[in-house]
Protein backbone atom coordinates (compact mmCIF):
# COMPACT_ATOMS: atom_id res chain seq x y z
CA UNK A 1 0.00 0.00 0.00
CA UNK A 2 1.28 3.09 -1.19
CA UNK A 3 1.91 6.19 1.14
CA UNK A 4 -1.18 8.13 -0.16
CA UNK A 5 -3.08 5.22 0.46
CA UNK A 6 -1.96 4.62 4.11
CA UNK A 7 -2.88 8.57 4.18
CA UNK A 8 -6.18 8.18 2.85
CA UNK A 9 -7.29 5.53 5.31
CA UNK A 10 -5.81 7.57 8.56
CA UNK A 11 -7.97 10.52 7.72
CA UNK A 12 -11.14 7.82 7.02
CA UNK A 13 -10.90 6.93 10.95
CA UNK A 14 -10.15 10.42 11.95
CA UNK A 15 -12.94 11.75 10.04
CA UNK A 16 -15.14 9.03 11.84
CA UNK A 17 -14.10 10.46 15.27
CA UNK A 18 -15.37 14.10 13.70
CA UNK A 19 -12.28 15.55 15.91
CA UNK A 20 -12.25 19.56 14.16
CA UNK A 21 -8.51 19.92 14.76
CA UNK A 22 -7.27 16.61 13.17
CA UNK A 23 -9.24 16.85 10.49
CA UNK A 24 -8.64 20.25 9.57
CA UNK A 25 -5.23 19.32 9.81
CA UNK A 26 -5.76 16.53 7.55
CA UNK A 27 -7.15 18.37 4.84
CA UNK A 28 -4.26 20.77 4.47
CA UNK A 29 -1.71 18.07 4.71
CA UNK A 30 -3.81 16.38 1.91
CA UNK A 31 -3.80 19.04 -0.29
CA UNK A 32 -0.04 19.79 -0.10
CA UNK A 33 0.70 16.13 -1.29
CA UNK A 34 -2.03 16.44 -3.89
CA UNK A 35 -0.33 19.95 -5.44
CA UNK A 36 2.83 18.43 -5.01
CA UNK A 37 1.64 15.53 -7.10
CA UNK A 38 0.11 17.67 -9.61
CA UNK A 39 3.07 20.14 -10.22
CA UNK A 40 5.64 16.75 -10.72
CA UNK A 41 2.89 15.76 -13.68
CA UNK A 42 2.50 18.80 -15.52
CA UNK A 43 6.44 19.72 -15.14
CA UNK A 44 7.60 16.64 -16.28
CA UNK A 45 9.27 16.33 -19.52
CA UNK A 46 8.90 20.00 -19.49
CA UNK A 47 12.03 21.88 -22.07
CA UNK A 48 13.44 24.34 -19.55
CA UNK A 49 15.18 25.98 -22.34
CA UNK A 50 12.04 28.22 -23.65
CA UNK A 51 13.61 31.51 -24.57
CA UNK A 52 14.11 32.63 -28.46
CA UNK A 53 17.17 34.56 -28.70
CA UNK A 54 17.59 36.97 -31.04
CA UNK A 55 21.23 37.66 -31.76
CA UNK A 56 22.96 39.93 -34.80
CA UNK A 57 25.32 43.13 -35.60
CA UNK A 58 24.19 46.36 -34.79
CA UNK A 59 21.46 47.54 -37.56
CA UNK A 60 19.96 44.01 -38.96
CA UNK A 61 17.00 44.81 -37.65
CA UNK A 62 16.79 43.06 -34.54
CA UNK A 63 15.13 45.34 -32.30
CA UNK A 64 12.15 45.79 -34.68
CA UNK A 65 11.81 42.07 -35.41
CA UNK A 66 11.61 42.17 -31.49
CA UNK A 67 9.01 44.81 -31.75
CA UNK A 68 6.72 42.77 -34.62
CA UNK A 69 6.65 39.63 -32.86
CA UNK A 70 6.07 40.98 -29.41
CA UNK A 71 4.11 43.78 -29.68
CA UNK A 72 2.84 43.49 -33.50
CA UNK A 73 3.96 47.00 -34.44
CA UNK A 74 6.58 49.03 -36.05
CA UNK A 75 9.30 51.24 -34.41
CA UNK A 76 11.97 53.32 -35.27
CA UNK A 77 15.64 51.86 -35.42
CA UNK A 78 17.74 52.31 -32.34
CA UNK A 79 20.83 50.80 -30.74
CA UNK A 80 19.84 48.40 -27.98
CA UNK A 81 22.28 49.08 -25.28
CA UNK A 82 20.19 46.27 -22.64
CA UNK A 83 18.25 43.25 -23.83
CA UNK A 84 14.51 43.36 -24.14
CA UNK A 85 12.33 40.61 -23.72
CA UNK A 86 8.81 39.61 -24.19
CA UNK A 87 6.37 36.96 -24.59
CA UNK A 88 5.40 35.66 -28.59
CA UNK A 89 2.15 34.53 -29.12
CA UNK A 90 2.88 31.57 -31.55
CA UNK A 91 0.58 32.09 -34.84
CA UNK A 92 -2.06 29.72 -35.73
CA UNK A 93 -1.75 28.08 -32.06
CA UNK A 94 -4.25 29.05 -28.65
CA UNK A 95 -1.68 27.54 -26.09
CA UNK A 96 1.63 27.93 -27.87
CA UNK A 97 3.99 31.10 -26.39
CA UNK A 98 7.78 31.37 -26.52
CA UNK A 99 10.09 34.25 -24.68
CA UNK A 100 12.12 36.31 -27.10
CA UNK A 101 15.18 37.95 -26.08
CA UNK A 102 16.57 40.61 -28.33
CA UNK A 103 20.49 40.60 -27.08
CA UNK A 104 22.39 43.58 -27.89
CA UNK A 105 24.67 43.80 -31.19
CA UNK A 106 27.72 46.13 -30.32
CA UNK A 107 31.13 44.14 -29.93
CA UNK A 108 31.63 45.08 -26.04
CA UNK A 109 27.83 43.80 -24.65
CA UNK A 110 26.74 40.80 -27.15
CA UNK A 111 29.44 38.53 -25.77
CA UNK A 112 28.10 39.21 -21.89
CA UNK A 113 24.55 38.97 -22.77
CA UNK A 114 24.64 35.54 -25.00
CA UNK A 115 26.80 34.11 -21.56
CA UNK A 116 23.54 35.52 -19.28
CA UNK A 117 21.11 33.89 -21.84
CA UNK A 118 22.52 30.76 -24.01
CA UNK A 119 21.66 28.31 -21.45
CA UNK A 120 17.89 29.40 -21.78
CA UNK A 121 17.92 28.98 -25.51
CA UNK A 122 15.00 26.99 -27.22
CA UNK A 123 16.54 28.27 -30.38
CA UNK A 124 18.25 31.19 -32.30
CA UNK A 125 17.85 33.86 -34.76
CA UNK A 126 20.69 35.16 -36.14
CA UNK A 127 19.33 38.33 -37.71
CA UNK A 128 21.47 39.43 -40.89
CA UNK A 129 21.19 42.61 -42.79
CA UNK A 130 20.93 41.53 -46.66
CA UNK A 131 21.56 44.79 -48.02
CA UNK A 132 25.16 45.07 -46.07
CA UNK A 133 26.31 41.99 -45.58
CA UNK A 134 28.99 41.87 -48.80
CA UNK A 135 30.97 44.33 -46.97
CA UNK A 136 30.00 42.72 -43.17
CA UNK A 137 30.46 39.25 -44.42
CA UNK A 138 33.84 38.62 -42.15
CA UNK A 139 32.15 39.88 -38.77
CA UNK A 140 28.94 38.51 -39.55
CA UNK A 141 31.32 35.16 -39.82
CA UNK A 142 33.30 35.42 -36.98
CA UNK A 143 30.17 36.32 -34.81
CA UNK A 144 28.25 33.17 -36.14
CA UNK A 145 31.26 30.80 -35.79
CA UNK A 146 31.69 31.54 -32.26
CA UNK A 147 28.42 30.94 -31.74
CA UNK A 148 27.91 27.94 -33.27
CA UNK A 149 31.42 26.20 -31.81
CA UNK A 150 30.22 26.83 -28.39
CA UNK A 151 30.28 23.57 -26.67
CA UNK A 152 27.35 24.60 -23.82
CA UNK A 153 25.01 25.42 -27.01
CA UNK A 154 23.03 22.55 -28.32
CA UNK A 155 20.03 24.32 -30.21
CA UNK A 156 18.36 24.91 -33.74
CA UNK A 157 19.67 28.10 -35.49
CA UNK A 158 17.54 30.67 -38.45
CA UNK A 159 19.63 32.76 -40.29
CA UNK A 160 17.28 35.40 -40.55
CA UNK A 161 18.22 37.42 -43.90
CA UNK A 162 16.37 40.54 -43.24
CA UNK A 163 15.13 43.76 -44.96
CA UNK A 164 14.72 42.11 -48.49
CA UNK A 165 12.07 45.09 -48.77
CA UNK A 166 15.35 46.63 -50.09
CA UNK A 167 16.25 46.15 -53.89
CA UNK A 168 19.64 45.52 -53.75
CA UNK A 169 19.67 43.13 -50.63
CA UNK A 170 21.02 39.57 -51.01
CA UNK A 171 18.48 36.61 -51.19
CA UNK A 172 19.33 34.16 -48.53
CA UNK A 173 20.19 31.36 -51.01
CA UNK A 174 23.43 33.93 -52.09
CA UNK A 175 23.93 34.50 -48.11
CA UNK A 176 23.85 31.16 -47.70
CA UNK A 177 26.64 30.30 -50.34
CA UNK A 178 28.56 33.02 -49.37
CA UNK A 179 28.78 32.59 -45.59
CA UNK A 180 29.42 28.74 -45.87
CA UNK A 181 32.63 29.89 -48.32
CA UNK A 182 33.80 32.84 -45.39
CA UNK A 183 33.12 30.10 -42.41
CA UNK A 184 35.32 27.64 -44.23
CA UNK A 185 38.58 30.16 -44.38
CA UNK A 186 37.44 31.28 -41.13
CA UNK A 187 37.87 27.76 -40.17
CA UNK A 188 41.29 27.21 -41.44
CA UNK A 189 42.68 30.39 -39.43
CA UNK A 190 41.05 29.60 -35.95
CA UNK A 191 42.18 25.47 -36.49
CA UNK A 192 45.63 27.31 -36.77
CA UNK A 193 45.26 29.64 -34.68
CA UNK A 194 44.31 26.90 -31.90
CA UNK A 195 47.28 24.66 -33.28
CA UNK A 196 49.90 27.60 -32.72
CA UNK A 197 48.28 28.57 -29.24
CA UNK A 198 48.55 24.99 -27.53
CA UNK A 199 50.15 22.49 -29.77
CA UNK A 200 47.05 20.65 -30.58
CA UNK A 201 43.45 21.06 -32.62
CA UNK A 202 41.51 20.10 -29.46
CA UNK A 203 39.22 22.94 -29.60
CA UNK A 204 35.76 23.01 -31.59
CA UNK A 205 35.74 21.86 -35.04
CA UNK A 206 33.29 22.46 -36.99
CA UNK A 207 31.64 20.39 -40.02
CA UNK A 208 33.71 17.78 -41.78
CA UNK A 209 37.18 17.07 -41.58
CA UNK A 210 38.78 17.45 -45.05
CA UNK A 211 35.69 19.16 -46.58
CA UNK A 212 34.63 22.50 -47.16
CA UNK A 213 32.51 23.65 -44.58
CA UNK A 214 28.87 23.52 -44.97
CA UNK A 215 25.90 24.29 -42.34
CA UNK A 216 24.28 20.59 -43.66
CA UNK A 217 27.26 19.17 -41.73
CA UNK A 218 26.72 20.64 -38.00
CA UNK A 219 24.53 17.61 -37.23
CA UNK A 220 22.39 18.19 -34.36
CA UNK A 221 23.32 22.01 -34.61
CA UNK A 222 20.62 22.39 -37.47
CA UNK A 223 20.91 25.90 -39.06
CA UNK A 224 17.97 26.90 -41.17
CA UNK A 225 17.65 29.87 -43.77
CA UNK A 226 15.22 32.63 -44.57
CA UNK A 227 13.90 35.27 -45.59
CA UNK A 228 12.27 38.29 -44.48
CA UNK A 229 11.55 41.93 -43.77
CA UNK A 230 11.02 43.28 -40.50
CA UNK A 231 10.01 46.67 -41.83
CA UNK A 232 7.76 45.87 -44.48
CA UNK A 233 7.90 46.90 -48.16
CA UNK A 234 5.60 49.46 -47.58
CA UNK A 235 8.07 51.18 -45.06
CA UNK A 236 6.03 50.80 -42.00
CA UNK A 237 3.98 48.45 -43.13
CA UNK A 238 2.84 44.82 -42.98
CA UNK A 239 6.55 43.03 -42.15
CA UNK A 240 7.13 39.77 -43.78
CA UNK A 241 8.15 37.35 -41.57
CA UNK A 242 6.19 34.59 -42.39
CA UNK A 243 9.12 32.03 -42.57
CA UNK A 244 10.54 33.38 -39.34
CA UNK A 245 7.25 32.88 -37.65
CA UNK A 246 6.49 29.24 -39.22
CA UNK A 247 10.43 28.27 -37.90
CA UNK A 248 9.09 29.34 -34.61
CA UNK A 249 5.92 27.83 -34.48
CA UNK A 250 7.15 24.32 -35.42
CA UNK A 251 10.36 25.00 -32.67
CA UNK A 252 8.02 25.10 -30.12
Amino acid sequence: MTTIDSYIQTLKVEVAKQDPVILGIAIAVLVVLVTIVLFKLITRGRNTKQAILLVGLCDSGKTLLFSRLVHGKYVSSYTSIKENSGIYDVIGSRNKIAEVVDIPGNDRQRAQFWERYKSQARGVIFIIDSTTFQKEIKEVAEYLYTLLSDKTVNTQFLIACNKQDVTMAKSSKVIHQQLEKEMNTLRVTRAAALSSTDGSSSGVFLGKRNKDFEFAHLGKLKVDFADCSAKGSGGEGDPELNMVEEWIGALV
